[in-house]
C-alpha cells in the first residue's frame, strides 16, 4: 500500500490519555483535551490500541480482574522514554504487528488466563506492539519540538506558570527563566534565556522542585541541561525524579556533569516561588 504522507507520533500527553482511555475511561474532562489533540494522530493509534486491550479483557476467564496501578506506571514510563528516544531517532526499527501479540495473548495457558499475571503477558504485549509503533519506519521526521510541547502544556487547565528571578550568580547575569509546570501529569519544560553556555565536562545546570510537602532542604531534581553557546534560547524537559505534590517553587543551580542528588546550593542562578 502507498505511503499516504508523513506520519506524526503522539507526545507524552497524547500517550498518557490513550492508554487511559482503552484500560479504565476517560473523565468527561480527559475527553475533551483528548478532542482538542491532533484528532487524526489520535485515531491512527487508538485503534490498535483498542484491540490490545481487548485481547487483554479475553485473556481472563469470566469478569477481568482490573490492571494493577504499579503495572500501569510501568508501562507508561517506559512508552514515554521509548517516545523520547524515538523522537531523538526519528526512525528504528520496523513494525511489531498487533495481530501477532493477540495471538499471543489468545496462545497462553489456561491457567494463566485465569490469574492476574495474564495482566502481565498481556501488557508485555501492548508495551512491545506500542514500541513497535514508535520506531515505524512510516513515521517521518522528527517529532514535536520541546518548544512546541511546552505550548502545547500551557493550553490545558491547571497549569503553573513561574517567573524565576537571576541571582547575582555571573553566568545568570541578563539570564531570564520560567517554568511551566502542570501538577496533573508532572510535567513541565523551562524556558531559559540569557544563562551563560556551559562545557558540559566540568559543569552543569540542573533544575529543582520545591514540593510543599516534603523536607525544603531536599527539593526534587527536576534534571540537568546544558546552554550551547550563541543560543538565543533553550526549552528543557522538566524530568521529575519524584512525584512532585505540591510544586511551591523552582530553582536551576550549576552542578558538576551528571547532577547531585542534593544541592549544596552554592551557585543558584535562578529561583522563584509559585503563585
Amino acid at each position: 500500500m502507498a505511503e499516504t504522507g508523513p506520519q506524526k507520533q503522539p507526545d507524552e500527553a497524547m500517550l498518557d490519555l490513550l492508554i487511559k482511555q482503552v484500560t479504565e475511561g476517560l473523565s468527561p474532562e480527559e475527553q475533551r483535551e483528548l478532542d482538542v489533540l491532533d484528532n487524526e494522530i489520535a485515531s491512527a493509534y487508538a485503534r490498535d490500541l483498542e484491540q490490545a486491550a481487548a485481547a487483554i479483557s479475553v485473556a481472563g476467564s469470566g469478569q477481568p480482574e482490573a490492571m494493577p496501578a504499579a503495572l500501569r506506571a510501568a508501562i507508561e514510563a517506559q512508552l514515554k522514554a521509548a517516545a523520547t528516544a524515538a523522537a531523538a531517532a526519528g526512525t528504528g526499527e520496523g513494525r511489531l504487528e498487533v495481530s501477532d501479540k493477540i495471538r499471543d495473548i489468545g496462545s497462553a495457558p489456561r491457567a494463566q488466563k485465569r490469574s492476574s499475571a495474564a495482566w502481565w503477558a498481556a501488557a508485555a504485549c501492548l508495551l512491545l506492539a506500542v514500541l513497535g509503533w514508535l520506531r515505524s519506519p512510516l513515521v517521518h521526521g522528527p517529532g514535536p519540538s520541546a518548544a512546541e510541547q511546552r505550548e502545547a502544556l500551557l493550553a490545558r487547565p491547571g497549569v503553573q506558570q513561574i517567573q524565576l528571578a537571576a541571582t547575582a550568580e555571573p553566568a545568570a547575569a541578563g539570564a531570564k527563566v520560567d517554568v511551566v509546570w502542570d501538577p496533573r501529569s508532572q510535567r513541565g519544560f523551562a524556558r531559559v534565556v540569557g544563562l551563560q553556555a556551559n562545557d558540559p565536562s566540568q559543569h552543569q545546570y540542573q533544575l529543582w522542585i520545591f514540593d510543599g510537602e516534603r523536607d525544603q532542604r531536599y527539593p526534587v531534581d527536576g534534571g540537568v541541561f546544558n546552554v550551547p553557546a550563541n543560543a538565543a534560547q533553550v526549552v528543557v524537559p522538566i524530568r521529575a525524579q519524584l512525584v512532585v505534590h505540591a510544586a511551591k517553587a523552582f530553582a536551576v543551580t550549576i552542578e558538576p556533569p551528571g547532577g547531585v542528588v542534593v544541592s549544596g546550593r552554592e551557585h543558584v542562578v535562578a529561583i522563584g516561588k509559585a503563585s
